[in-house]
């Protein structure tokens, strides 16, 4: 048995098909100045090649997972056609004097490290997504030709990693489950594989080395385990579990269009989504999500050489509070600086950036960015259920600097004679504990808080969950963040506001039970994780839930309130 991390839901039996990284071997001799323009030209071909190889691969991904997954692609191709981007390569073979892969290469690992240290899970994606637009440049430099990932029969994908393009080539109905060396729950494959519904293990580490092609291998994504070539009475024991876990995916479908709902009827709480672009928006109804919880808007500003105008800006909030309405969307002002950098931004190199000059900081001393988003998002109001969200708000001061902003472009809007919803929510993301702290004063400031949890819990434990060697220390259940939590709650309650939540832990089984007990009246989390969190809902008492969140903050110890948890769900998941 093989264990790793549980990345995708679910348990399926199959033949492996071992899939081995292709070997590129990077050019890193120099090149003589009279080579230049050869390189460049081998530079140039590759990206010709690739965008068509990119354009074929979102058709193929349009048919197997739909239009809003493939729209990945589109993005792809997107880098390949950012002239900054292609500059930067240009500019290192002109002056490096080194060859179109090795700049390439040099590029691409620079990129791929400044999104690879970002906090925000949803920017993680993107290193995925250029260093797969980078391999592919690579590989056409050098001329290898890509394996084929095409099967007549159904198979378990044993792999070291899985790019984008590769998840999107491959028949879903031929692929039963993923199994790879490397990743964890936010990486691209264990992301696709949750979009697929299939069941996926990651960082096994040498699964690749131990499984070899054609043996029956056990994938359960429930537990995070791997059986090689198992014994019968184990192998009869997982498809009865198959079998139950399918009726269970089941009986989750069903909840689709049901409201999250006690059994008692006594409490009935919003599930929402957390999106990125407007692509998001269908995953998100197909999940049966009653809202945007939150819309990070950074996306609008990466990959481009300049600010993104108020009209683009318009016109992505509009699309999406269209396609929601009359559902709520919540946009979050611009989250950048610190560890989010744009190229076109003077941004100084900070020694601790988490802690740093970002976010509503950022923009409070440039508020020309800030008011641009304002206006745009103003604007988009009058076409269905918007609210602002202010980030990273640490004290009363930045929230009224904020609003002041927003009441100037409300008057100039109402100069303009342009619509837009006068009375519009504005909220603050609770992720620094101050402001957890001090909640029942901000209340009076805001229409609802939003708990950003994966800040919060880094900043009250003093843990950064990227270091290995302290990661263990990140623990959503301590009872200093429970605690938190709750008072938090209940300071917005008493002022006649709701709170929220669109940190992961809102979509974290485990965490559900509490929240609910807790009070938290919207929980926002990555779509797919909405079924199970209603089923979670629906299966409890509202007394019940706040018997056990009671329980929870009486207790001293994480691992206690887990193991609590886990007997309480017995049975329900």
């Amino acid at each position: 048995m093989l264990k790793g991390v549980a990345a995708s839901p679910g348990i399926e039996i199959g033949k492996a098909h071992v899939i081995k990284a292709q070997q590129i071997n990077i050019n890193t001799k120099k090149i003589s100045q009279d080579e230049v323009d050869n390189e460049i030209g081998k530079l140039d071909a590759a990206i010709a090649v690739s965008k068509e190889q990119l354009a074929n691969i979102k058709a193929k991904a349009e048919k197997n997972i739909g239009a809003d997954k493939a729209e990945i692609f589109g993005a792809h191709l997107m880098v390949l056609e950012d002239p900054v981007f292609l500059e930067e390569i240009q500019t290192k073979i002109k002056e490096e004097l080194v060859t179109a892969d090795n700049a390439v290469s040099q590029v691409v690992d620079n990129y791929v490290q400044i999104f690879s240290n970002m906090e925000d899970e949803y920017m993680k994606e993107r290193a995925a997504d250029i260093k797969d637009v980078g391999e592919r440049i690579i590989k056409n430099v050098l001329g290898i030709v890509p394996d084929s990932l095409t099967f007549s029969e159904e198979v378990i994908i044993i792999a070291k990693d899985l790019t984008p393009s590769d998840t999107a080539q491959m028949d879903k109905d031929k692929v039963l489950a993923f199994a790879t060396d490397m990743g964890g729950r936010t990486s691209h494959t264990a992301i696709m594989a949750r979009s697929l519904e299939i069941p996926a293990v990651v960082g096994l580490v040498d699964a690749t080395d131990k499984v070899q092609e054609g043996d029956t291998v056990i994938v359960d994504g429930n537990k995070g385990v791997v059986y090689i070539n198992p014994e019968e009475s184990i192998l009869k024991e997982y498809e009865v579990l198959r079998d139950q876990y399918i009726q269970y995916r089941k009986k989750l479908k069903e909840l689709k269009d049901l409201p999250a709902e006690t059994i008692d009827k006594l409490r009935r709480v919003e599930l929402a989504a957390n999106i990125g672009t407007p692509r998001d928006v269908n995953g998100a109804l197909e999940n049966g999500a009653e809202g945007v919880g939150l819309y990070r808007t950074e996306f609008l500003y990466m990959d481009r050489d300049a600010l993104p105008s108020e009209e683009e800006q318009f016109q992505a909030y509009k699309e999406v509070i269209e396609k929601m309405a009359p559902k709520a969307v919540i946009i979050r002002t611009l989250d950048i600086g610190g560890d989010k950098k744009l190229a076109y931004l003077e941004m100084p190199d900070e020694m601790n950036p988490f802690l740093g000059w970002r976010a509503i900081r950022m923009c409070l001393d440039r508020p020309q960015i800030l008011k641009t988003q304002l206006r745009a998002i103003l604007r988009a109001s009058a076409y269905g259920n918007a609210k602002i969200m202010y980030p990273m708000i640490s004290g009363l001061d930045e929230i009224r600097r904020a609003n002041a902003i927003l009441s100037e472009a409300k008057d100039e809007l109402r100069q303009e004679g342009i619509p837009f919803d006068d009375n519009i929510e504005v909220g603050i993301m609770v992720e620094i504990p101050s402001t957890a702290v001090i909640a029942d004063v901000l209340a009076k400031e805001v229409d609802f808080f939003s708990i950003g949890t994966n800040d919060l819990i880094q900043y009250t434990l003093a843990v950064d969950r990227m270091n290995e060697h302290i990661s263990h220390l990140y623990e959503p259940l301590h009872p200093a963040i429970l605690r938190l939590i709750k008072n938090v709650i209940d300071a917005s309650h008493k002022a006649g506001k709701w709170t929220g939540m669109c940190g992961e832990m809102a979509g974290d089984i485990w965490a559900t039970a509490i929240l609910l007990g807790l009070g938290l009246d919207e929980f926002s989390m990555s779509a797919t994780s909405i079924p199970q969190v209603k089923h979670i809902i629906r299966s409890l008492t509202y007394e019940r839930a706040k018997q056990i969140a009671e329980e929870a903050l009486s207790m001293d110890n994480p691992e206690d309130i887990r193991n609590m948890i886990k007997r309480e769900l017995d049975g329900i998941i």
